[in-house]
């Protein structure tokens, strides 16, 4: 009996010290000693870019189980604008201006003088608009491996070229011809941050097509384009050849789809990942084929030009020679309320509530640090030291208090620490940077009487060609309707092809294409299992004994542990017994 009170007594101390060092602990996490009522925290809502969400998605889940209660809807950056701008969303994320949304001024001011609350930007992470698409070979292959130059990337968004089998893709693709299948554009529907950051790219990379496809369409020429899916001249969602979408999920998701087959879209690279879109090649003014990695984001942004107000030109970014830039790249913002100063002109007052500045701050300096660790991982970049900073800047407006001053000591953003970028920072190799040709079309080698796509073997004159890897595959699919080709296609009715077999590398082992549009003949081998290092087989007595002899240490394991009276274990909250150090939230790094 005395035994039992005395483990009694025991653990109910234990759980009582557990206790306050767990409230201590919370109370730890929940104290910011540079600001005014700092023990009061509120529950924050924005709304806006879709560009970001994914990376406000893991930022609002770190930070909710650390104690602080933000939400975030991804709506949109124009919708997240007005809803700040009519005070029904504490910030928002966002990739334009104000100056961009508002064309027309507002009681003779600026389009700023539509935001009576007044307003700060400061960017909050990198990202990558890709270039998804879905298309196979004439032979039912999935193209994984598409390669286009800026130009041809801004021809197929404008309806300059409108068949797959164009010889300006063939070109891109070292003389790979495709099927005479129409294109079909999957755009954005409505209003989109999105929409007007790739159309800005698309404006500066062809301006000649570009305003004659805006004059046609009734699209503005000196302001950004919003929205594509209304197009008086037949472009949009109302026209064959198009599918818009009301969400960048929705619009990844349509591409890698069976019905996507023929498809092309914009999007921000980590929606690629998440529904494991095939993802093309741009071709750089450099002459180089990247892919929107962080590490090809991140070289690419040190061509971006920030304003006073950390607004972004990316002029410099589109047609950034730095060899590994990806050129369609772009900082997304997060727009905050913040006190009057004579260095932010739209800054005109804080946060009327106390406790929604400090949430905010305390959620800001977790999104300039810790929050910047994983973005590689979902297909963004972190931030720049440099913008880092700004963050914990802006901080210090929206509070009225001094900026903190971040470090390697102090803050968990991996490019503090030499300028990593964090895991999945680098793209894969070119599977087709060895190839010398990939067909008989423009750009390919004429005097071939067999080609390869990249991952397939083929046998021809001159022997054996290898294939390279692969990153995914999709099967099957309906294209179809009418095909308008301006470059030199064919005019007629095409029809999709039905469902293909796709081997697990995503090329089928039947593919061999003929020059002249000819058909090659293989027989495809069978399916081959991995087979691992042949260990010799055992006689079935030897099985059985070596499991028995497995099997024992198991047996004595589990009776020593149910005799072994309940631990009461760690006490919560309590100091990382190796001295470890915590991050901005409080949690053990």
């Amino acid at each position: 009996m005395n035994t039992l009170r005395r483990s009694t007594s025991t653990r109910l101390r234990h759980l009582t010290l557990g206790a306050v060092a767990t409230l201590a602990a919370t109370a730890s996490l929940l104290s910011t000693s540079a600001m005014a009522g700092a023990d009061t925290f509120a529950t924050v809502n924005g709304q806006g870019s879709t560009y970001a969400a994914l990376a406000f998605q893991t930022w609002t889940q770190a930070t909710q189980v650390a104690g602080l209660n933000v939400n975030y809807t991804a709506t949109g950056s124009p919708a997240g604008l007005q809803s700040y701008a009519q005070n029904t969303a504490d910030f928002a994320g966002t990739e334009a201006e104000y100056s961009e949304l508002y064309s027309v001024t507002q009681n003779g001011g600026t389009p700023n003088s539509h935001v009576a609350r007044g307003f700060g930007y400061t960017p909050d992470v990198a990202g990558a608009i890709a270039i998804m698409y879905h298309v196979h070979t004439p032979g039912g292959t999935t193209v994984n491996y598409l390669h286009l130059s800026r130009l041809t990337v801004a021809k197929i968004f404008l309806g300059v070229i409108r068949n797959w089998n164009s010889p300006t893709i063939s070109e891109d693709n070292k003389g790979l011809v495709l099927p005479n299948q129409q294109i079909t554009i999957d755009c954005r529907s409505g209003q989109s941050g999105t929409t007007a950051l790739f159309y800005d790219f698309v404006k500066q990379t062809d301006p000649a097509d570009f305003q004659a496809w805006a004059t046609h369409n009734g699209f503005p020429l000196k302001s950004r384009v919003w929205e594509v899916d209304n197009g008086s001249g037949g472009f949009g969602s109302s026209a064959a050849g198009f599918n818009c979408f009301s969400g960048s999920d929705l619009q990844a998701q349509a591409v890698a789809s069976n019905t996507g087959l023929w498809s092309i879209g914009y999007d921000e690279f980590g929606y690629a990942k998440v529904y494991h879109d095939n993802v093309a090649w741009i071709g750089n003014a450099a002459g180089q084929w990247v892919q929107p990695y962080a590490l090809n984001i991140a070289a690419a942004l040190k061509s971006a030009v920030l304003a006073s107000d950390t607004s972004q030109t990316l002029d410099a970014v589109y047609s950034s020679t730095t060899p590994t830039a990806y050129p369609i790249s772009a900082y997304s913002y997060i727009l905050y309320q913040c006190a009057s100063t004579p260095t932010r002109p739209t800054c005109k007052g804080p946060y009327p509530n106390q406790g929604i500045t400090n949430t905010m701050a305390k959620f800001m300096r977790y999104i300039a640090c810790t929050g910047q660790v994983k973005m590689a991982t979902i297909g963004y970049s972190p931030l720049p030291t440099q913008l880092s900073q700004f963050l914990a800047n802006a901080i210090g407006y929206m509070t009225g208090q001094p900026a903190e001053a971040l470090s390697q000591g102090n803050c968990a953003n991996p490019q503090f620490k030499g300028g990593s970028l964090g895991v999945g920072s680098h793209p894969p190799p070119d599977p087709t940077a060895t190839k010398a040709s990939l067909g008989s079309g423009p750009g390919g080698s004429s005097s071939s009487t067999t080609t390869t796509t990249p991952g397939s073997t083929a046998t021809g004159p001159g022997g054996t060609t290898g294939g390279g890897p692969s990153t995914g595959s999709h099967s099957g699919g309906t294209g179809g309707g009418n095909s308008h080709s301006t470059d030199g296609n064919s005019t007629g009715t095409v029809a999709g092809g039905g469902t293909t077999a796709v081997t697990s590398t995503g090329l089928k082992t039947d593919e061999v294409k003929a020059v002249g549009g000819g058909s090659g003949s293989s027989q495809p081998p069978a399916p081959v299992a991995y087979v691992g290092p042949d260990t010799g087989a055992l006689p079935p007595g030897a099985l059985v004994a070596l499991f028995l002899l497995l099997l024992v240490p198991v047996v004595l394991l589990s009776v020593r542990l149910g005799r072994r009276r309940p631990s009461a274990g760690p006490v919560p909250g309590a100091a990382p017994p190796d001295g470890g150090t915590t991050d901005d939230l409080g949690k053990r790094q």
